[in-house]
């Protein structure tokens, strides 16, 4: 089952209005309606669009299928974070026509009709929410890998009455991409319903762990590389650690101590796919000990220099 994005189907943008999305489909429906379209593959796109504007047009489907648009990429098979199955199965509910099996296994007999309605819901109280913290190290939020997530989710009884807490664990797909403090929902994996209720949902927000190296600044990274006063005069060549390696940065001769250098696709990755700056923040450090030779090289060079680093100070 391939993967469907709504969106790049009706031509626009994630953070489109409802007006927007409803003028989108109405070209494209007047553009391919099989009566009177002879494009090529004009039912199939009609479809598409129909699909498309179904799963758009109600905040509540939207909403669900965002939460899983972070799981997919257009045309590539399909798979939902932990736990979830589909509402409808890979094949559909009853009422869902002639869309596809990606739109029936996300909202299965909900799903068409223009206004399926909420029939087939069961009137019990639905699970409690599980809210969790989720820390994770810098590298991990460059790739979906997975992690396992433990715990505890309240159970009741038919009265409703909180009766003891159990265990649960998942493993849980990191999107790429994610930021410090994003929240996102794992439909159905919080507490479960009371008489027939549906289960509740697990919030997990995203913390960025400590790193020992980097600072983090929206998309960039921040760095502080230690440089030799003769370094920073003289110009050097220094390998610098970023989160998928090392990179050779050139400092320029005369370089400044607290200037900045960046380089670009080193930061963290963004929700366009792409990767913030690593700035390198310059930083001299002096050596621990000098002997008399070495202070005498100091004395010379302050002669020879004939700087005042404090001559426009205070002017």
């Amino acid at each position: 089952m391939d993967f469907k994005d709504y969106y790049k189907i009706l031509g626009v943008e994630p953070t489109a209005d409802d007006k927007a999305i409803k003028a989108a489909y109405r070209k494209l429906a007047r553009k391919y309606h099989p009566d009177v379209s002879k494009e090529k593959d004009a039912e199939a796109k009609f479809k598409d669009a129909s699909e498309a504007y179904e799963a758009l047009r109600s905040a509540d489907k939207r909403a669900e299928y965002d939460d899983l648009r972070r799981y997919g990429q257009h045309g590539q098979p399909f798979q939902g974070p932990p736990g979830w199955q589909g509402r409808g199965g890979f094949g559909g509910g009853a009422d869902t026509g002639d869309f596809s099996d990606f739109f029936s296994s996300i909202f299965g007999s909900r799903g068409a009709g223009f206004g399926g309605g909420q029939a087939g819901r069961s009137a019990g109280r639905r699970g409690q929410d599980v809210e969790l913290e989720l820390p994770i190290f810098l590298e991990e939020s460059l790739s979906n890998e997975s992690k396992k997530v433990s715990f505890h989710i309240p159970q009741h009884n038919a009265a409703g009455k909180h009766v003891s807490n159990t265990s649960k664990s998942l493993n849980v797909k990191i999107p790429a991409g994610v930021t410090d403090g994003e929240r996102i929902r794992l439909k159905g994996q919080g507490a479960p319903g009371i008489g027939g209720g549906a289960n509740g949902d697990l919030y997990l927000t995203i913390r960025f762990a400590p790193h020992p190296r980097f600072e983090v600044e929206g998309e960039n990274l921040i760095i502080t590389l230690p440089l030799a006063p003769w370094e920073l005069a003289l110009g050097a060549e220094v390998a610098v650690p970023t989160l998928t390696g090392k990179i050779n940065l050139k400092v320029p001769a005369g370089s400044q101590n607290g200037q900045r250098m960046r380089a670009k696709g080193h930061g963290l990755l963004n929700k366009a796919g792409q990767r913030g700056y690593l700035f390198v923040q310059l930083k001299a450090v002096m050596p621990r000990q000098n002997d008399d030779a070495v202070k005498a090289l100091w004395q010379e060079l302050a002669k020879k220099a004939a700087f005042d680093p404090r001559e426009h100070w205070g002017s």
